[in-house]
């Protein structure tokens, strides 16, 4: 067990190196129980505001909404997706802006199901949320029966779009680019003519490419957001 952390200590401080940040990262470690920090970091979450309506909302704490705001309960778990992450805040945002109502969308990579709760919050008529890791789609299940939209949102645990079936007004993918990249020929089959993909998770060097291998996907690029060093892309299909 030592050793595979170590391990994995080592290529991330390698995928650190890749990403040519300036000033560099510092990378410290040191080991917590489990339990430890499936409990303690609790206290520094609290609701996000994430695009013009949208409120990410713990489980664990009280909010009241002001009139017009969608109010999202999550309790992330031990899986990515909280609304605070500069990714997730630009998935949200496009979602507001894309979604008009009666939508299918797919949410590829669904983490704790954010994108996928916001997606019914917004009008969707229909989401399937799918991620390969079984404890993501263990979070995801709970903070689907927690909003009470188990009837829109359905949960799938496979590889990514394997499980996709197409018909898809949208696609969002809040992943890295070089799965972006790999997965774009499927997200464009699982889409209608004119449906839109949003992909995210994208850092900026890495934008063009990642747009490159859209458009060879037969998806046009339609607009792009930028928080710090990430890229959403936002692509229509032909």
């Amino acid at each position: 067990m030592e050793g595979g952390l170590n391990h994995r200590l080592e290529n991330f401080q390698a995928a650190l190196g890749r990403l040519t940040l300036s000033p560099p990262p510092e990378v410290s470690t040191r080991k917590l129980l489990e339990e430890d920090w499936a409990n303690t970091w609790k206290q520094y979450y609290k609701p996000v505001h994430a695009g013009q309506r949208i409120v990410i909302k713990p489980s664990w704490e009280q909010y009241r909404a002001a009139d017009g705001e969608l109010v999202i309960e999550l309790d992330p778990g031990m899986a990515f997706g909280c609304g605070s992450h500069p990714t997730t805040s630009l998935c949200l945002k496009l979602l507001e802006k894309y979604i008009q109502g009666g939508e299918r969308v797919y949410d590829v990579g669904t983490g704790t199901g954010i994108l996928a709760l916001a997606a019914a919050a917004l009008g969707a008529s229909r989401v399937v949320a799918v991620d390969q890791d079984p404890c993501a789609c263990r979070v995801a299940v709970e903070n689907v029966a927690r909003n009470r939209v188990a009837g829109i949102v359905q949960v799938v645990q496979g590889n990514l779009l394997d499980k996709i079936n197409g018909g898809a007004h949208l696609v969002v993918c809040n992943i890295i680019s070089d799965v972006i990249i790999s997965l774009a020929p499927a997200a464009s089959a699982a889409l209608i003519p004119g449906g839109f993909l949003i992909a995210a998770g994208i850092i900026r060097p890495r934008a063009g490419e990642v747009g490159n291998a859209l458009a060879a996907a037969g998806l046009d690029i339609r607009e792009r957001l930028e928080e710090g060093e990430w890229v959403a892309l936002v692509a229509e299909k032909r």
